[in-house]
C-alpha cells in the first residue's frame, strides 16, 4: 500500500527550516506510531508530503495503519494511491480506466488533476483529455465538475503519476516533538479529556497528573482514559503520568478554610503542586480544562486569584467553549463514555462559594492551612510513564484466575466496544456480557449478586485492575478469566 500524507497546512507557511524540522519530526511520529504493526515501514520526504509505502497485505493490518494516521498530530489528510512512471496523455487514460473503469458505465464523473514539476502541459490539458477519453472509452453518462457521481483524482509529480483511490482525514495540527512540553492537570472529565487532545493536536507534548481527592475507584478511571488519550493521539511520544494523593490536603482545607473560599484555595493548592512538579520536569506551561463561569470557581476575579499562586503559564483552551460544545467533542475524541462513567469523588462543596474572592481575604484563608500536609502530599506523588501506568499499578494485585470457565458462570468482556467488535470473545455453553472497563464500576451493582463473574481481557491486567476494585468493596462474587 502507497499513501500520501498531506501536512497540516500552517506547517506549509513556516520558514525554511523550521518547516522541514516539523516535517522531520512527523515522519518520525509516523514511524513509531507503526513500528509495531509494520517495522519495515518507510516513510519518506521532508519538504511537502510524506510518502509512506508498507509490503504488508493483510487487511486488518492495513485498517490498523488507517485507524492510526487519522489520529496523528500534523496530518491534515492522507491519500491511498497506485503510483506509476509518468507515461504520455494516453497512458495516464489508461492507467485511470484500470483503476476506476468498471465504475464509471452510466456515471456523471470529472477528472482532477494536481501537478507538481516542470511539463509542456497543465492540470487542466490532462482533465480535459483524460476526461474526454474516459466517457467515450467506458460509457459513462457525463462529465459534471460541480456534481459528480465519481471522482477521477490523479496527482503528477515530475515523472510519476499517482491515481488516488480514497481520502482519509486526520486531526490536523502540529507534530508531537516539534513544540514544548506541558503538564495538564487531570480529573478525568469532559473538560480535562477535551484540553489535553487540543493541547496534544496543537503539537505540544503533554504529561498528565492527577490530584486523588479519596478514591481508588477515581484514579484508576482518570489512568485509564489518560492512556486512552496518549495510546491514541499521542502514542509517538513517551510520557508520564502523576499522581498526586489529595486527601489530606482536602480534610486540612475542610476543616480549616472558611466554607465560602475552599474552592478557590482547594484550586489554589492543586497549582502550587503542579508548579512543583513541573519545575521538576523542566516544563513551563500548565493546561487545565476550565471554562469561564462554567462553575464558581471559574469566574474571572476567581481565576485571577487561582493564578496568582504560580509564575507558570496557565493555559485554558476551553476558555470560551460551552459545554455542549466540550461534550460534543469529547464523543467525537472518544472519551465521552470515560467521563460519563467515571467515579464521583467527594469534592469541595461550599453552601455559599464566593464567585469574585479576594486575594488578600484567600491569603489570610491559606495562614490557617499546616503546609507540612501539602509537602507530604508532593513527597508520595508518584511518577510513572505513561505506557506502564496500567502495568505497574496491577503488579501488587493478588486476584483470583482461572483458566476455564464453568457451566453456570458469567464471562464479562471488559475490553473497548472496539475491541470486542474486532476479535468477538465466544466461548460454547458460557453466558458472555459486553461491560466495557469504563462502565464496570458503576454497572456491577446492578448485576445478580447470587452469580459469579468472570472478567475478561487481552493481557488481564484491566481485568485484575478492576476485579481488585470491585472485590475492594465488597463484592466476593468476582474472579479473573485468563485462558491458556
Amino acid at each position: 500500500m502507497k499513501l500520501i500524507v498531506k501536512v497540516f497546512p500552517e506547517i506549509t507557511i513556516k520558514s525554511r527550516p523550521v518547516r522541514m524540522r516539523f516535517i522531520r519530526q512527523l515522519a518520525k511520529n509516523i514511524r513509531s506510531v507503526l513500528r509495531d504493526l509494520d517495522p519495515a515501514v518507510v516513510v519518506s520526504g521532508v519538504w511537502d508530503n510524506l510518502e509512506l509505502q508498507t509490503k504488508v497485505t493483510d487487511t486488518k493490518i492495513l485498517a490498523g495503519i488507517t485507524e492510526r494516521l487519522s489520529c496523528v498530530p500534523g496530518i491534515q489528510h492522507f491519500l491511498q494511491v497506485a503510483e506509476y512512471p509518468l507515461g504520455d496523455f494516453d497512458d495516464v487514460v489508461a492507467k485511470c480506466k484500470l483503476h476506476f473503469g468498471d465504475l464509471l458505465p452510466g456515471k456523471i464523473f470529472s477528472v482532477r488533476c494536481k501537478r507538481a514539476g516542470k511539463h509542456t502541459f497543465s492540470s487542466v490539458d490532462v482533465e480535459r483529455y483524460v476526461g474526454s477519453q474516459l466517457r467515450q472509452q467506458c460509457g459513462a453518462a457525463g462529465i459534471s465538475l460541480k456534481a459528480p457521481e465519481i471522482e477521477v483524482r490523479m496527482e503528477i509529480r515530475d515523472q510519476r503519476l499517482f491515481v488516488i483511490h480514497s481520502q482519509h482525514d486526520s486531526i490536523g495540527g502540529f507534530p508531537l516533538g516539534a513544540l514544548e512540553q506541558t503538564l495538564v492537570l487531570m480529573s478525568g472529565g469532559y473538560d480535562s479529556t477535551v484540553a489535553a487532545y487540543q493541547i496534544m493536536r496543537r503539537g505540544l507534548m503533554s504529561h498528565f497528573c492527577f490530584f486523588n481527592l479519596g478514591g481508588r475507584a477515581h484514579e484508576l478511571g482518570v489512568m485509564e482514559v489518560a492512556h486512552f488519550l496518549w495510546k491514541k493521539y499521542g502514542s509517538s511520544q513517551r510520557v508520564l503520568f502523576v499522581s498526586v494523593p489529595f486527601e489530606e490536603v482536602l480534610g486540612e482545607i475542610l476543616g480549616k478554610v472558611d466554607d465560602s473560599h475552599m474552592g478557590v484555595v482547594l484550586k489554589r493548592m492543586m497549582l502550587r503542586a503542579a508548579s512543583r512538579i513541573a519545575d521538576r520536569l523542566e516544563i513551563d506551561a500548565l493546561v487545565t480544562g476550565e471554562a469561564i463561569s462554567q462553575v464558581s470557581s471559574q469566574t474571572l476575579p476567581n481565576l485571577s486569584v487561582i493564578d496568582s499562586v504560580t509564575d507558570k503559564l496557565v493555559l485554558r483552551p476551553l476558555i470560551t467553549s460551552h459545554k455542549q460544545d466540550i461534550i460534543d467533542e469529547a464523543v467525537q475524541i472518544g472519551t465521552a463514555e470515560f467521563a460519563r462513567h467515571m467515579p464521583e469523588y467527594c469534592g469541595v462543596i461550599s453552601v455559599n462559594p464566593k464567585t469574585s474572592a479576594k486575594r488578600n481575604r484567600v491569603e489570610y484563608e491559606e495562614k490557617q492551612f499546616d503546609m507540612a500536609v501539602f509537602e507530604r502530599a508532593l513527597e508520595k506523588a508518584r511518577l510513572v510513564a505513561i505506557d506502564r501506568v496500567i502495568d505497574e499499578l496491577g503488579e501488587d494485585i493478588q486476584v483470583e484466575e482461572v483458566r476455564e470457565a464453568l457451566s453456570g458462570q458469567v464471562v464479562i468482556d471488559i475490553r473497548h466496544p472496539d475491541a470486542q467488535e474486532d476479535q468477538p470473545l465466544t466461548l460454547p455453553g458460557i453466558e458472555i456480557q459486553a461491560l466495557p472497563f469504563y462502565a464496570l464500576n458503576s454497572r456491577f451493582k446492578e448485576l445478580d449478586y447470587t452469580r459469579q463473574y468472570l472478567l475478561y481481557c487481552d493481557k488481564g491486567v484491566m481485568s485484575r485492575l478492576h476485579a481488585h476494585h470491585l472485590l475492594s468493596e465488597g463484592h466476593a462474587n468476582v474472579r479473573v478469566y485468563r485462558p491458556s
